[in-house]
């Protein structure tokens, strides 16, 4: 039983590229943490919509350009395991690599092209600043553009409300054939699965109970390395050669076969399991739950 390739990947960032929320911890250096946290887990559980919060939460943090670019650095700090990696893995199978989130877009778009992925690849929200906020008569463009402009307003748009994922991905697809992959960690990214042909719910940082109940497939693991099995197949291994490559897929394969994966799709998982036997350790079958 075959199990298909991927071409189209998604991923999103904060909390499955990054171990960080970018928005947390820019509150919390602030001084903000605890009301803008429980403001995010409330909207990343479902528990309220995104679009009821995320004006809200860069009100209370008001924080200058400056300081939102520094969420850059704290993404790159906290890669999550095999990130890196795989994205390249998949990018030289042919695959083509995107990451849609509901963070902001010049922090978000630094750190995926500093993880390979292309800038017109990459969506998030972008924001507007008070032009006339800080020092705006100085003649340091640095002093003025990067550390003294404060946050005036973000740009409502689908990556903003809980239910805009799809939105983006069906606008990046519109020109595109193949199918396609998203993994995430967040209700949001859970909604989005009806824009793609298989939604991976991302556990390694957080698992949030409403996608690892309602996710067809969800992965419980700090690193990614499994994607690569998910995304490519079989097919995908077997086209493989470089040897660090082929390290990673193994990699992936042993963390599912030690119940890093499992499957609220029962078919699903059967299909899974059945195609990766060719290529397991020993011929023998993956202890895959489904």
């Amino acid at each position: 039983m075959r199990w298909p390739s991927f071409r189209h990947v998604f991923f999103d960032c904060d909390s499955t590229l990054t171990r960080v929320e970018g928005i947390d911890v820019l509150a919390e250096q602030l001084g903000k943490g605890a009301s803008v946290k429980a403001l995010t887990e409330a909207a990343m559980d479902g528990a309220i919509s995104l679009e009821n919060v995320y004006a809200k939460r860069l009100e209370v943090i008001a924080a200058t350009r400056g300081e939102i670019l520094k969420i850059r650095a704290l993404y790159k700090k906290n890669i999550v395991e095999d990130a890196a990696a795989v994205i390249e893995v998949l990018h030289g199978l042919g695959h083509k690599v995107y990451i849609i989130s509901g963070g902001l877009i010049e922090p978000v778009r630094e750190f995926g092209c500093h993880l390979g992925v292309p800038s017109e690849r990459i969506r998030a929200v972008a924001v507007e600043y008070d032009q006339l906020s800080g020092q705006w008569w100085s003649p340091d463009p640095d002093e003025y553009a990067d550390k003294k402009q404060r946050y005036l307003a973000y740009r409502a748009d689908a990556l903003a409300v809980s239910d805009g994922k799809a939105d983006i991905v069906a606008e990046l697809l519109e020109s595109e054939t193949g199918r396609s992959l998203l993994i995430g960690d967040g209700v949001s990214d859970l909604l989005a699965r009806r824009a793609v042909d298989l939604f991976v719910g991302f556990g390694g940082v957080v698992t949030r109970s409403r996608v690892a109940k309602e996710a067809p497939v969800f992965l419980r693991t700090s690193s990614l390395a499994p994607v690569l099995a998910l995304a490519a197949g079989p097919s995908g291994i077997e086209r493989t050669s470089e040897p660090a490559h082929r390290a990673l897929f193994r990699k992936g394969l042993d963390l599912l076969s030690a119940d890093a994966l499992s499957f609220n799709d029962q078919h699903l998982g059967r299909r899974f399991s059945r195609a990766l036997e060719a290529v397991n350790a020993g011929g023998t079958r993956m202890d895959i739950r489904a």
